[in-house]
Formats: structure tokens, C-alpha cells, sequence
């Protein structure tokens, strides 16, 4: 009867409203279970005569002799909250959920937090403040608690703040033995206050003791499923943007399965790539070198721009990355093709003039480009080195020939290199460059396309030698987090 109402209420209002006083004699019911239920399906339901009703049972029921139907009152007032939140201020069950707190049942203390938290996050008047002795004494009772309980209790106290290093390592330390239960969610809201208190340890001793309890918890979690690994992953890529210690030996854990879902690979990657450093590169690169031969298109370009971002981000590596992407590249497989050229320019871009030995080999590759990014980028190398490239003028011009069918970027890509072309090697460019501003001034739809093309075709006919300055000019070097192709 109890679960009908709550289905059907809403739709018939007038007739659940008949039910109202045989739920409200319920709440007197000698059997606690009844007690309990009565009280869920009256604050469940919400039309205003059982929300109003609610109220003055509520009271007494929060301090009523058993805990279960203790911890359901408490759960109540929060679902009150939600239905009328000024009923609620009104009242005085927010003073009694927080005497609540000094209850002796564990359960029923952990309930009277989660409700309090809850409504604090929808609350812009009503603030949870914990002071030491309250976070002390919620501390003690955790052993004791149900694994929802102690997820309740870990989240309250991330309201806590320590006034000084020794409370903040005390409770860190009193918490930490909760890294090692069984329940995921524990074990994640765990991490997450203890990260939150090193914030108030000045310590180092301290700190490195704590986070090195904080790296085994994260990897045994990557034995369960897909779905919790993907949340523990997710987790330790947040860890690392902020304390980069508590992962750094434990790269291999975060090496991919061949039966890993894509999502996990995916994020595995990333975490290898914050891990990777001048140490355990050969390793890294041995792994995404792998990675680059796998079936999941999607999974092997990522693995490719990893390889090119690593050669960004660890300069003495550099080399040793490059020439893992010529490997790849001497695949001929289309589309590893086009993902090295992307990140071969960026390379390009950070080193300038160091690599230019393997512009041959990219030139070589030019007919397995047919994606917008890979042919900008392409295009970027031949006019950024027209001067080295033999035959620069006749590679431009074959991509000129589709100019009007190319996506935007591709066209503001030749535009530049085909200026490039003409301030580096004047005669080779002088038939192109007037042929191209025409097309980007004249039969262009496209804003930037057009602006750029009346800024360079003004410089280069009222000061040639500032064309060259500004176009050809000195650029500042990327760098593996700027870079916008990013992971």
C-alpha cells in the first residue's frame, strides 16, 4: 500500500490525501519497522498536506527510542528540506539533526551527517561547520559505521577545518586505515580528505608518509571492473595534477590490457604521459610504440600524439621519440601517417631547426594525407622550410589545385605557407602568391580567410621587408601542456 502511494500520490493528490490519516496513526505503531516505513512514505510523497503533516511526528520521532527509525528521521528531515525548505527553517529540526550528532548508535550519527550535508549543499544561509572535537569524535565511531555510513562521515569532514599541522596529520593519520576496506566509495572519499588535510601539514615528513599510503589503495582498485577502474583512473589523473609523488613509481600498473575497454585505455594513456619521464622513457615508448599497432583506430592516434608529445615535453628524449614516429610512419598506414605528421610539426615548432633531416621521409608520404589537420600541418612544414625543400613551389601547388573545396583551416594553412614560399624563394612564389590572395580575397565566404588574405597582400605590396619580419619572425617555443592538440 505504502509503495502505491508513493507512485500514485502526485497523480491523484485528493485521493492519497484519504490514506493521510491512517499513516499518521502508523507513525504511533508499537513496531518500529512500521514506525519507519509510515514515516518514509509520508515525507516521500509530495503534496502539501502530507509535507505539512510530516512535521509535528518528525519531532518526536527523531527522538524516538529505536535507532532505525532514529536514522530514517534523520533522513526525512532532508527530504523535508527538499519539498519546503522554509517549512524546514521554521521548525527546529535542523538544531535537533545537529544534536543528533552526540547519538550513541554509529548509524544513526552517520544518517544525521548525511542529511546535514545535503542540505548544506542546496543551502546558501545554512553553513556546516565541524569543529576538532565533533571531526574527533565522528573519527572514532567509523570502525562502526556501514560502508554508506563511513562514506557520510569521510564527506562531512571535508567541512572540517584544521587550525593547525598537528590536528590536520592526527585525523589524517586516524582515517587512513579506512584505504584498505573493501567498498570503492570509502576508499575514494578517503583519498580524497586526506588530500584535502595535507593542504594544512607543513610537515614533509608528514606528507611523504601520507601520500605514500595513498599509491596502493589507487592500484588495487585497477583489479576490479572496467567501471571502478575507470573511476580510480579518473581519480589518480586529479591526484597527479596536484601531487605528483603519490604515483610516480608506479607507471607499469597503469600499462593497458589488451582486453581493457577503450575508455580505461584512453585515461591509462594520459596517466602514462604525466608519468613519463627522462628515466623510464625507452619503457614508455616501448609501450606506446605497441599501443600504435593496435585494432582501435581511436585508441592508436591517441597513442601516436602521446609519442609526439613526449618528445615535447622530455627534451633529452627527444630524438629517441622522433625516431620511434619515423618507425610508424614507415608503416604507410594512413592514418598513423597523418597523426605523426600532426605531431612531427609540433616537434618542429618546439625545436626549430634541429630535425629537419626528416622532412624528406614526411614528403614522401604526401598522397596519404586526406584529413584537414594532418594536410594543414603538412603544409605548415613545406612553407615553414620552403627554402630547404627542393621542389616546395610544386608540393604547394598541388594542394592549390582543390584550394576551393578545402576546409577552412587547410585553406588559412596554404594562404601563410604560400607567402612563406614567396618571401623565402621570391621567383618560385611569384606566379602563386597572386593567385591564392585572389582566391582568399575574392571568392571567399569565410571572414578570417578574407582578413588575412587583405593583411598579407597590404604588407607585402607597402613593406616586403616587415612581410618578412612578421610572417618568418622568431616564434615563442610550445610546450607539451599549451600545445593545443592536446590528448
Amino acid at each position: 500500500c505504502f509503495l502505491y502511494l508513493v507512485n500514485y500520490a502526485r497523480m491523484k493528490p485528493d485521493l492519497a490525501l484519504q490514506a493521510l490519516p491512517i499513516i499518521v496513526e502508523d507513525l504511533d505503531d508499537s513496531n518500529p519497522l512500521v514506525r519507519a516505513l509510515a514515516l518514509r512514505t509520508i515525507s516521500y510523497v509530495h503534496v502539501r498536506e502530507f509535507v505539512e503533516a510530516t512535521v509535528p511526528p518528525l519531532e518526536q520521532l527523531l527522538k524516538d527510542s529505536d535507532p532505525y527509525v532514529r536514522k530514517t528521521a534523520a533522513f526525512c528531515v532532508a527530504k523535508l528540506y527538499d519539498h519546503d525548505r522554509h517549512l524546514v527553517k521554521r521548525s527546529d529540526l535542523i538544531d535537533r539533526l545537529n544534536t543528533m550528532l552526540k547519538d550513541e548508535n554509529p548509524t544513526v550519527v552517520s544518517s544525521a551527517l548525511a542529511s546535514l550535508v545535503d542540505i548544506w549543499e542546496r543551502s546558501e544561509t545554512i553553513k556546516l561547520t565541524i569543529d576538532y572535537a565533533s571531526a574527533s569524535k565522528i573519527v572514532q565511531i567509523l570502525p562502526d559505521c556501514s560502508e554508506w555510513g563511513q562514506t557520510y562521515i569521510l564527506e562531512a569532514i571535508m567541512n572540517y577545518v584544521p587550525q593547525d599541522t598537528a590536528e590536520a596529520a592526527l585525523l589524517a593519520e586516524r582515517i587512513s586505515p579506512r584505504l584498505s576496506h573493501t567498498n570503492s566509495a570509502v576508499v575514494l572519499t578517503c583519498i580524497r580528505v586526506i588530500l584535502y588535510l595535507l593542504n594544512y601539514i607543513s610537515d614533509q615528513k608528514v606528507i611523504a608518509s601520507l601520500c605514500a599510503k595513498l599509491s596502493p589503495p589507487l592500484v588495487t582498485l585497477l583489479s576490479r571492473g572496467p567501471e571502478i577502474q575507470y573511476l580510480a583512473l579518473r581519480n589518480a589523473l586529479l591526484i597527479l595534477q596536484r601531487r605528483p609523488e603519490v604515483l610516480r613509481n608506479d607507471i607499469r600498473v597503469f600499462f593497458c590490457k589488451y582486453n581493457d575497454p577503450i575508455y580505461v585505455k584512453v585515461t591509462k594513456l594520459e596517466l602514462i604521459f604525466m608519468l613519463a619521464t627522462e628515466n623510464n622513457i625507452r619503457e614508455v615508448l616501448t609501450e606506446l610504440r605497441e599501443y600504435a599497432t593496435e585494432i582501435d583506430v581511436h585508441f592508436v592516434r591517441k597513442a601516436v600524439r602521446a609519442i609526439g608529445k613526449l618528445a615535447i615535453k622530455i627534451e633529452p628524449a627527444a630524438k629517441l621519440c622522433i625516431n620511434t614516429l619515423l618507425e610508424l610512419v614507415a608503416t604507410k598506414v594512413s592514418y598513423i601517417v597523418q597523426e605523426a605528421t600532426v605531431v612531427i610539426r609540433n616537434i618542429f615548432r618546439k625545436y626549430p631547426n634541429q630535425y629537419e633531416s626528416i622532412i624528406s621521409t614526411l614528403c614522401e608520404n604526401l598522397d596519404s594525407l586526406d584529413e584537414p589537420e594532418a594536410k594543414a600541418a603538412m603544409i605548415w612544414v613545406i612553407g615553414q622550410y620552403a627554402d630547404r625543400i627542393d621542389n616546395s613551389d610544386v608540393l604547394l601547388d598541388d594542394f592549390l589545385y582543390t584550394f576551393a573545396d578545402e576546409p577552412v583551416e587547410v585553406q588559412l594553412a596554404l594562404l601563410t605557407a604560400t607567402v612563406k614560399l614567396f618571401i623565402q624563394r621570391p621567383t618560385k612564389g611569384q606566379q602563386l602568391v597572386p593567385k591564392v590572395l585572389k582566391w582568399a580575397t575574392e571568392e571567399t565566404d569565410n571572414p578570417d580567410l578574407r582578413d588575412r588574405g587583405y593583411m598579407y597582400w597590404r604588407l607585402l605590396s607597402s613593406d616586403p621587408s616587415a612581410a618578412k619580419n612578421i610572417v618568418m619572425g622568431e616564434k615563442p617555443p610550445i610546450t607539451a601542456e599549451s600545445e593545443s592538440s592536446t590528448l
